[in-house]
């Protein structure tokens, strides 16, 4: 083991707040320590959570971000409640141009339509004239892709 390697201690090292110009003593390594902040002026050990010290415009940088986080994160929820609306047309969906023929002829314009013919199992929306097997497992792969939740009876694959 090496010997001498500790620093030296001062048993009275002098503590200087800068911002307050408080002073007490310590033990440390170092003779003369400085702070910026001490438990007589900060905000937190004061009570005074109004007031913050400010160097720089560093809370109002700081304010702005967090704005803007939010602003982004509402635009996003905006976004996804948009995607998912009931009164969305079938017609944007990429069937083919029979399949929206017929779902159109049988009164099923909207995904709502849809999600409440789909209540009733798979059965009832192939009972549609002209809306075969192939494009309900297609409109139900582009529900899911979008976001919508299929109904429970949708599931339950019936031949």
């Amino acid at each position: 083991m090496k010997t001498k390697i500790q620093p030296k201690y001062y048993p009275n090292a002098k503590v200087t707040c800068a911002s307050c110009g408080a002073t007490w003593t310590t033990g440390s390594t170092i003779p003369e320590i400085r702070t910026e902040v001490c438990s007589n002026c900060h905000p937190f050990y004061t009570g005074q959570q109004a007031r913050i010290l400010d160097r720089e415009g560093q809370v109002d940088r700081f304010y702005k971000r967090l704005q803007v986080r939010q602003d982004y994160v509402n635009e996003q929820k905006t976004a996804s409640e948009s995607r998912t609306s009931l009164s969305r047309p079938v017609a944007e969906f990429k069937l083919a141009a029979r399949s929206l023929e017929a779902l159109a002829a049988a009164g099923i314009t909207t995904v709502g339509d849809v999600l409440a013919r789909l209540e009733g199992g798979e059965k009832a929306l192939l009972e549609v004239e002209g809306f075969g097997r192939k494009s309900l497992i297609d409109l139900k792969k582009q529900l899911r892709q979008m976001g919508y939740e299929l109904p429970a009876a949708a599931s339950e694959i019936e031949v």
